[in-house]
């Protein structure tokens, strides 16, 4: 066997190796672009899926520990945290079933009064800037407004903030697959020039 097979057979497994990593990235940029398709298209039943799906995670979890902790006799043992980790998992599940939807509602007000807020102080900076002459006042009232009027609608729109995570999962998932897709024609060429 010449020094070119043995050089070649683990450039090829290479190539391949970063070929099939490659098509997993993008496969997972596909999944999270789906997922942001979902959370754009069915805001308010993605958020009670996804918080169902969490919570009945987080209960299987709780429930491994608490017996897990149990069947080794982890009370002997000083450092496992087993029975603690385990009722605290078991109640975010429980929560995150039972008031998932809230907890969403909750943040979205939250954030939309803060944006209501800071909008209302741009006005006010703008009012004053135009009573002392300068000139921007008027950008500067406008961005304020469209604060303002983003602010009403992320408070008033169940779904708006679950909505902007949607677009930014979209974005991501459309960005990693066109990322994947030069990466995997950058290795053909570098393996065609190691192979050769």
């Amino acid at each position: 066997m010449s020094k070119v097979e043995i050089i070649k057979r683990p450039v090829e497994r290479l190539g391949w190796d970063l070929k099939k990593s490659a098509w997993s990235a993008a496969i997972e940029s596909l999944i999270i672009m789906f997922l942001g398709i979902l959370f754009v298209a069915w805001p308010d039943i993605t958020v009670v899926v996804v918080a169902n799906v969490l919570g009945a995670v987080f209960i299987v979890s709780g429930i491994y520990q608490i017996i897990n902790y149990f069947v080794v006799k982890g009370q002997n043992d000083f450092f496992n945290n087993g029975l603690l980790t385990g009722v605290v998992a078991l109640l975010i599940g429980i929560a995150a079933i039972v008031i998932g939807e809230d907890i969403a509602n909750i943040f979205r007000i939250i954030i939309g009064i803060w944006m209501i807020y800071e909008s209302l102080v741009r006005v006010n900076t703008s009012i004053k800037l135009h009573a002392t002459g300068v000139k921007v006042w008027s950008y500067i009232l406008i961005i304020a407004l469209v604060m303002l009027a983003l602010g009403i609608f992320v408070t008033f729109n169940t779904g708006a903030v679950v909505q902007l995570i949607g677009w930014m999962m979209i974005l991501t998932g459309i960005v990693g697959i066109v990322g994947d897709i030069i990466f995997i024609q950058q290795i053909n060429t570098v393996i065609e020039k190691l192979t050769k």
